[in-house]
């Protein structure tokens, strides 16, 4: 029997680039950005991560070392660290093919390491 698709709400540090620069991933989750959908500048890492966390949102993040033990601290939100050698397009087909085979719960409460590795 075919998995139901799942549409996972997720949240993007201010480092990362614009959600605009991430179509397949736009087109088919719940994309927002931290400073460019929430107008929130300069929070701390803890900060970003309790947002995701009262949204419900999965962090995606360059500095994914930050966010480390606040990833296992709550089953409401979780963090998907990306490479920094990862080009936008590497980042949203990589992304968007980890969570197409993503059950609803298998990213809440982990910390997820997503690299330049095939």
């Amino acid at each position: 029997m075919p998995r139901t698709f799942y549409k996972f709400k997720l949240l993007l540090d201010e480092n990362m680039p614009p959600r605009s620069k991430f179509t397949r991933l736009n087109s088919r989750y719940d994309v927002k950005h931290i400073r460019d959908d929430f107008q929130l500048i300069g929070l701390s890492d803890p900060a970003v991560y309790e947002v995701a966390r009262k949204s419900n949102r999965i962090v995606l993040t360059f500095n994914g070392d930050d966010f480390r033990e606040l990833a296992i601290k709550s089953q409401e939100s979780g963090v998907i660290s990306l490479s920094n050698n990862l080009l936008n397009e590497q980042i949203d087909s990589k992304l968007t093919a980890l969570l197409s085979k993503s059950t609803p719960r298998a990213l809440l409460g982990k910390f997820t390491v997503l690299t330049g590795e095939t």
